[in-house]
């Protein structure tokens, strides 16, 4: 339980010397009022208490209290050092073997949603590619040409800027140099292998709508909390230079 809590002050502190520091750049204001100790109290110990609860650790809460109330009064332990040493020994192999369990059944339900997203994405590009103007490469990769440029076509080794909008099959933006205002220049292979090979396929210039299924994207473990497992991915990608 000690690690726990140490971790939930930790990061009540960093949060504090953050302020602290933004609060060093600012005009003087006038002093702080007086913190309501009660509320502070109160979010201590309920972060420490969702930290507990999103590790499935059932503590006693009232042993709990007691000890909190024993350290701040300055009381000896009622347990001796080895005890609780031992105690800790055994929770932190539980703990472990929990954790492990925990990752297990996240694989388990990743796994399960990649097959979903998977099929969702193969249906979808299999009627995607019948439309008029869709072309399919022998990768699985799909595009569309919504401008051409008559500009250099990209090799493996320059780089590029462009502009991009990205998108879930259900039209939800997970990235969007467009909406940020601002394109960004990468290297051809250092994105994913469907971006790598529809950049080849372009001119400096152009304008095309990529459907990028899932191997060619971020695969079963997806990426971040927009991207999920086994994802098809569309996007928009404008390619505005090459930078040798």
């Amino acid at each position: 339980m000690k690690p726990t809590l140490s971790l939930a002050l930790a990061a009540l502190l960093a949060t504090a010397n953050l302020n602290a520091q933004e609060a060093a750049v600012k005009p003087a204001e006038a002093p702080a009022a007086k913190p309501d100790m009660d509320k502070v109290s109160y979010f201590i110990g309920r972060q420490i208490g969702s930290n507990f609860k999103q590790q499935k650790v059932e503590i006693n809460v009232d042993t709990f209290t007691s000890a909190v109330q024993d350290a701040l009064a300055g009381k000896e332990s009622k347990y001796k050092p080895e005890e609780l040493e031992a105690a800790m020994g055994a929770f932190e192999k539980h703990m472990q073997g929990r954790m492990a369990e925990i990752q297990a059944e996240m694989q388990k339900e990743a796994a399960a949603k990649a097959v979903e997203a998977k099929a969702a994405g193969t249906k979808f590009l299999a009627e995607n590619g019948k439309r008029e103007g869709v072309k399919t490469t022998a990768s699985g990769l799909q595009y569309e040409v919504i401008k051409q440029g008559n500009g250099a076509k990209p090799v493996p080794t320059d780089k590029v800027n462009v502009h991009y909008h990205g998108t879930l099959l259900n039209g939800k933006v997970f990235d969007s140099s467009v909406q940020r205002g601002e394109p960004i220049t990468f290297g051809v292979q250092e994105v994913i292998k469907g971006w790598t090979e529809g950049l080849q396929l372009m001119s400096v210039g152009s304008k095309f709508k990529f459907f990028i299924p899932s191997d060619l994207a971020y695969g079963d473990n997806g990426a971040g909390g927009d991207i999920g497992p086994g994802e098809t991915l569309v996007f928009e990608v404008e390619l505005l230079k090459l930078e040798k």
